[in-house]
């Protein structure tokens, strides 16, 4: 594959106030190199605001432009509230060069947090693998990584984002999911989840080979990564996905 990049995980508190989330995040994004990917927290720009959720998808216009004109030289995911139609979705969304290059919206949706009263669950033929320039790229959103139906799906992805605001209780359980994660699909995973006081932390990037690179005590954690590592471990530990 011959690719070498450096791949950013962020882990943030989200804040009431949505401009300063928005600009907490594009100040952590200007701190990261160009021709990088970077993921984001889930919603980290708004949080589950369901008092608000008309607010969230109107600033999401707002964000949606910012991460346009930040990305042009490098990659962010993130995702966010927006209204369409019948509902409110939580929209996975991907910036690459100036453009969006990828949109999906959460399918699981977490019943332990009333996520199903409040969104609509989207398609799962959205979850499907994408390219990044020559990398076969996937994503999951947070709840959904406890599904191995929807790995299965990205079996063939070089590269696995998982935004997330996973529960402090559950720590552990997304820690070992996401790595898991990375040793069955013999990918890189960019694992991004929230900084608040309920959150789990434990965002980090985790190597096809299982070696997890965390740090709960910092907002940015990266990685230099060299992508032959990938065929390296698909042909050391050939189970089929050459």
């Amino acid at each position: 594959m011959m690719i070498s990049k450096t791949l950013y995980s962020l882990q943030v508190k989200t804040k009431q106030n949505f401009l300063e989330n928005l600009e907490h995040l594009r100040n952590l994004i200007i701190q990261c190199k160009s021709d990088s990917i970077i993921v984001a927290p889930e919603v980290c720009l708004t949080n589950f605001c369901y008092q608000r959720m008309d607010e969230a998808s109107e600033f999401a216009k707002e964000a949606t432009e910012t991460l346009l004109t930040l990305s042009s030289d490098r990659t962010i995911i993130v995702t966010m509230i927006e209204k369409y139609r019948n509902g409110f979705y939580n929209n996975l969304k991907v910036f690459h060069k100036g453009e969006l290059l990828h949109k999906q919206s959460k399918h699981k949706l977490f019943p332990l947090g009333n996520e199903h009263l409040h969104f609509q669950s989207g398609d799962i033929a959205e979850i499907a693998p994408f390219k990044i320039d020559s990398l076969t790229c996937g994503a999951i959103n947070c709840f959904e990584l406890r599904f191995i139906e929807l790995w299965q799906r990205l079996k063939s992805c070089d590269l696995i984002f998982v935004p997330a605001q996973w529960g402090k209780e559950r720590k552990d359980n997304f820690e070992t999911l996401t790595k898991a994660l990375a040793i069955t699909t013999q990918s890189f995973v960019i694992a991004s989840s929230g900084a608040n006081d309920t959150c789990a932390k434990g965002s980090g990037i985790i190597t096809p080979f299982g070696t997890a690179i965390v740090d709960d005590s910092k907002e940015i954690i990266s990685l230099e990564a060299d992508f032959n590592a990938i065929a390296q471990v698909r042909k050391y530990i050939n189970i089929g996905l050459n």
